[in-house]
């Protein structure tokens, strides 16, 4: 994963107007926005990293936009609470946009559209930064030369419909209500801007040496999940990462197994875990935002997992 974010950051020029304020897209994307913005930060020190969410903090929004393909649309970008940094979002000349995955351009050409909108108005150089880019020229056609895109992976794709296939019963997880978690806004990482990120799960477990764990995160608490797993890491276990998420997947090809349970946040939507046998592991551990007891108590039974809470 670290290669990942270091391979993206360096497909992206030198030479790029500042400020430069780096978006990670919700749910799948905002621990890969935080991990190109830190492999970024080298060339960069001063870039803001912001992340789109689709939990309400009960704060001002700066603007709202679709993704209009995806099973979770709505995203939700909130005003930074610090003055500095509102005043620096608002004097941003470079965008970095980041997703897992790009398949028409609409999304980031959406995106563009409502910041420009909510007052983003010295914006010089857009870059859309992906795993993978099934988009063509879309970027770059719709906004012009100022646009770009990278990836790690890119090419193209046709469906062909087959009308002896129904298509899947989706279940309803485009929610963007608050639910029953009340944000300490003090711990935020990343949907209220951050220039510099906070470690805030160290010294929260302990492993041995040679132990295979498994770090899992919890929807879009992702990125200090992943510092812990770094750190577990050079304590000498064996780490593996994960995250659950809203994102319904079938079963397939590198999908072998899922896991549905009532999410986190008090929503009363499903979440999903995949591939995780916890007999695969010595240790599976949890990393949540929410309090313990909102999180399904099955899944942490079945797992057998510690979980551990930001606080």
């Amino acid at each position: 994963m670290t290669q990942s974010f270091s391979q993206l950051a360096a497909q992206i020029p030198n030479d790029l107007p500042q400020p430069m304020l780096v978006i990670g897209m919700a749910e799948t994307a905002v621990g890969l926005g935080a991990g190109v913005h830190r492999a970024l930060q080298s060339r960069y020190p001063q870039a803001m990293y912001w992340m789109s969410t689709r939990h309400s903090l009960g704060t001002p929004l700066f603007a709202r936009f679709e993704e209009e393909h995806s099973h979770a649309s709505s995203h939700l970008l909130h005003w930074p609470l610090d003055e500095s940094l509102k005043q620096q979002l608002l004097a941003t000349k470079t965008l970095v946009l980041v997703d897992d995955e790009a398949s028409t351009g609409k999304t980031f050409i959406n995106l563009t559209k409502a910041l420009q909108d909510a007052g983003l108005q010295h914006i010089e150089r857009i870059v859309a930064a992906t795993l993978t880019d099934w988009s063509g020229d879309a970027l770059h056609q719709a906004l012009g030369n100022t646009a770009q895109t990278v990836s790690l992976l890119s090419g193209s794709y046709q469906w062909q419909a087959n009308p002896n296939v129904p298509p899947p019963d989706m279940p309803q997880v485009n929610s963007v209500a608050q639910g029953d978690w009340q944000p300490n806004l003090a711990l935020d990482w990343g949907r209220l801007g951050v220039i510099n990120h906070r470690h805030t799960l160290a010294n929260k477990v302990s492993v041995t040496k040679g132990q295979k764990v498994l770090l899992l995160g919890t929807s879009e608490y992702v990125w200090r999940s992943f510092l812990l797993a770094e750190d577990l890491e050079q304590q000498g276990a064996e780490v593996y990462f994960a995250s659950t998420t809203r994102s319904p997947i079938a079963i397939g090809h590198a999908i072998k197994s899922a896991r549905a349970f009532s999410d986190n946040y008090g929503l009363g939507i499903a979440n999903f875990s995949y591939n995780v046998n916890p007999n695969d592991f010595d240790k599976i551990i949890i990393c949540s935002e929410t309090p313990v007891a909102m999180m399904d108590s099955s899944l942490v039974t079945v797992l057998n997992a510690q979980v551990i809470v930001d606080d």
